[in-house]
C-alpha cells in the first residue's frame, strides 16, 4: 500500500484530472492537483509530492517549462512521469529527462503500476 504518498497531478483537462485524482485517492494517495503548470509549481513547493504525473501541453506554462522551473529550485526533487497525448511520448519524456511515460489513452492499471514502481 502506499502509505499516502503525495502525488502532485498537472494536468489541464478536467475530466483526466478528476478521474487520475479519484483512482490514486481510491488507492490510498493523498493527490495534490494543478491546471497548469504555474499552479504545479506553487503545489510543489507547499506539497513535496514523492512522485508528479505531468501533462505536456497546457496553456501558460507546459509541461516543458514546468519540469525546467522545478528542477531549478531547490531539491529534493520527486520523479516526474509524463502523461501525454503525443505521438512519441517517449521523446517527450526524454526531452526532460522524465524518470517515466505515458501515452495517453491509457489503461488505469498500467498508470497504477507505474505509480507503484517509483513510490513503492
Amino acid at each position: 500500500m502506499s502509505g499516502g504518498a503525495c502525488i502532485l497531478l498537472v494536468e489541464d483537462d478536467d475530466s483526466i484530472r478528476e478521474f487520475i485524482e479519484m483512482a490514486l485517492t481510491d488507492e490510498g494517495y493523498t493527490v495534490v492537483t494543478a491546471s497548469d503548470g504555474a499552479a504545479g509549481l506553487a503545489a510543489a513547493s507547499r506539497a513535496s509530492p514523492r512522485l508528479i504525473l505531468l501533462d505536456m501541453r497546457m496553456r501558460g506554462l507546459d509541461g516543458w517549462a514546468f519540469s525546467r522551473a522545478y528542477r531549478e529550485s531547490p531539491e529534493p526533487h520527486a520523479p516526474i512521469v509524463v502523461l501525454t497525448a503525443a505521438r512519441d511520448a517517449g521523446a517527450s519524456a526524454a526531452e526532460i529527462e522524465a524518470d517515466g511515460f505515458l501515452a495517453k489513452p491509457f489503461d488505469l492499471d498500467d498508470l497504477l503500476a507505474l505509480v507503484r514502481r517509483f513510490l513503492e
